[in-house]
């Protein structure tokens, strides 16, 4: 169950009312990190669950969710981003 603060605009205290979507994974959390910022800056709430084994590291993945709403502009906003890598 997520518990969010109200950032904005958007009323974001209701847990469980609203439903996360996988948009992007990787083993690289720096990466991971910039594009949460590249979202949160552009309005789009944005999480991290850290899927990675804590003894092996070399398991695992790095998850980035979005709002079901977001979906569409966020997934824009990450291919621009990983096209310009």
């Amino acid at each position: 169950m997520f518990f969010l603060l109200k950032t904005g605009s958007r009323n974001m205290s209701k847990p469980a009312e609203e439903h996360w979507e996988m948009i992007y994974s990787s083993t690289l959390l720096y990466r991971v990190e910039m594009l949460k910022d590249l979202l949160t800056n552009e309005g789009i709430p944005a999480v991290i669950i850290n899927k990675k084994d804590s003894s092996y590291l070399a398991f695992g993945e790095i998850e980035l969710h979005v709002l079901q709403e977001d979906v569409l502009d966020a997934k824009i906003i990450v291919n621009r981003f990983l096209e310009d890598e």
